[in-house]
């Protein structure tokens, strides 16, 4: 029972992230400007007209992205049930093989947590800072569970040694392509995609265009008197986002690469690098096509997804090599 909750619940998690993305993509994130209800309903005020102002409330109804905003919120609201529900059945050990009840302890504070992100997310006007952790948080909610998944797992066989150096490059790539999707986030929580036009490799005509890069970190005053819908950056300090975000995007392939390299050494880890290879080459090329087309909504959408499971295969080789190392 427990193996299948999990396994839904890791479906219902990647739902969730497609939603958040496609929220987030489609400026939906102030939709409804009041949590949990939307405009103090539970479901999307259908008796409006768009654009009409609702008593109570500055913003005009879009019901196409007010129902963007309550699709997301209902399936948050199950994963969170799930998750609830997977802590009851570790606790009463109802699980295949032992688990501790720290992970799925940790997870149920964890989802409440990013609940709290959510809301903030809403009510502190889709602040860069606060999107990015929310956008986060739903990454390192999945990868709690993937995590878990795992552990429910058969024990590995005993497998060939890993050198220590290497263990460090998978820790460090790890770390690398975290920092990569943290970036990620921060370009799209600030609109700074398009700050460089359509243009790939170069940006604005130049290899390096004029950046501010000082205020491309700013983290910018926290209170509902802020709206940062559409963002409020000046375009050099967008501009230095996306530039940074692309230089990040290098150093992130050159350490996958480096890590397919040195594990093709271990033939038991082959499945896991073609997985990892061939998920890296599907971001890199969505990347560059988010860029020359504008970021079409199903491109950017794939390429949100397609970092998340990139990162979940990261993951399980960490899995694979460290419960190796425990056998």
């Amino acid at each position: 029972m427990f193996k299948k909750l999990l396994k839904v619940s890791i479906v219902l998690a990647l739902i969730v992230v497609v939603l958040g993305a496609y929220t987030r993509l489609g400026d939906a994130g102030l939709g409804c400007p009041d949590w949990p209800t939307c405009y103090g309903h539970l479901t999307v005020p259908d008796h409006h007209t768009d654009g009409t102002i609702l008593e109570g409330y500055e913003r005009p109804l879009e019901a196409a992205k007010g129902w963007k905003e309550m699709v997301h919120r209902y399936a948050a609201s199950l994963l969170g049930l799930a998750i609830f529900a997977l802590f009851f059945l570790a606790a009463k050990g109802k699980t295949k093989r032992r688990q501790s009840l720290a992970l799925p302890g940790f997870t149920a504070f964890f989802v409440m947590l990013q609940g709290a992100f959510g809301m903030w997310t809403v009510t502190l006007m889709v602040h860069p800072g606060i999107v990015t952790t929310h956008l986060i948080g739903g990454f390192m909610t999945t990868a709690l569970l993937v995590w878990m998944l795992l552990n429910q797992g058969n024990p590995p066989i005993a497998y060939r040694h890993i050198l220590k150096r290497h263990q460090w490059v998978l820790v460090a790539t790890l770390f690398v392509l975290v920092g990569q999707i943290i970036l990620g986030g921060w370009t799209s929580t600030n609109y700074a995609a398009l700050s460089c036009g359509e243009e790939f490799p170069t940006c604005l005509g130049a290899w390096w265009p004029t950046m501010d890069f000082i205020n491309a970190l700013h983290w910018g005053p926290i209170g509902v008197e802020h709206d940062y819908e559409f963002g409020v950056l000046e375009n050099p300090a967008r501009v230095g986002i996306q530039m940074m975000h692309r230089i990040g995007a290098l150093i992130t392939t050159s350490m996958i690469v480096l890590l397919i390299y040195l594990f093709s050494k271990y033939p038991h880890l082959k499945s896991n690098l073609v997985l990892i290879g061939g998920l890296l080459t599907t971001q890199v090329i969505l990347g560059i096509l988010n860029v020359l087309f504008s970021i079409p909504m199903a491109i950017a959408v794939m390429h949100n997804v397609v970092a998340l499971l990139l990162l979940l295969s990261i993951l399980a080789l960490l899995h694979k090599v460290t419960k190796a190392l425990s056998t």
